[in-house]
């Protein structure tokens, strides 16, 4: 499967031009990446979805992906999916200060980003560990879930 799809129509549930990223509700390396973007996107930028939460849900069956297994955070905007190494640099450029500065990595060809990003996808539970359930966001940050 490629790293970016292209859809013929937008998303659903978002706005044009607005940005989510779908994560693992039960990783607790993912719950960290979610907690690191509400810490860092001050501007707010990026909103946040589980893959388990009913908005989640529609969004990867938007995209065409897997509603019961889940190896890659995902980001969507407008008719844009993107996976794996992409959808992280994707994040990565909608941050304020030096983080977008990371891109540089994305000139490596995408065939060993992925390598690196599989390999720590199928390692997280091992190695971050799981939650018996998603978490709820607090209240200060419910309005950055959809």
């Amino acid at each position: 499967m490629p790293n970016v799809l292209l859809r013929s129509e937008p998303a659903p549930l978002l706005a044009p031009g607005e940005t989510v990223v779908l994560f693992d509700g039960v990783c607790k390396l993912c719950n960290g990446w979610a907690r690191f973007l509400i810490r860092y996107d001050q501007r707010q930028r990026v909103r946040l979805a589980t893959v388990q939460s009913p908005e989640g849900q529609a969004l990867l069956a938007w995209a065409g992906l897997p509603l019961d297994r889940f190896e890659t955070m995902a980001v969507i905007r407008d008719r844009h999916c993107w996976l794996r190494s992409d959808a992280f640099f994707e994040v990565l450029r909608q941050l304020p200060g030096g983080w977008p500065l990371l891109g540089v990595f994305r000139w490596l060809p995408v065939r060993l980003r992925d390598i690196g990003y599989d390999w720590i996808a199928r390692n997280r539970y091992r190695w971050f560990g799981k939650y018996d359930q998603c978490l709820l966001p607090t209240a200060d940050h419910q309005k950055r879930f959809l």
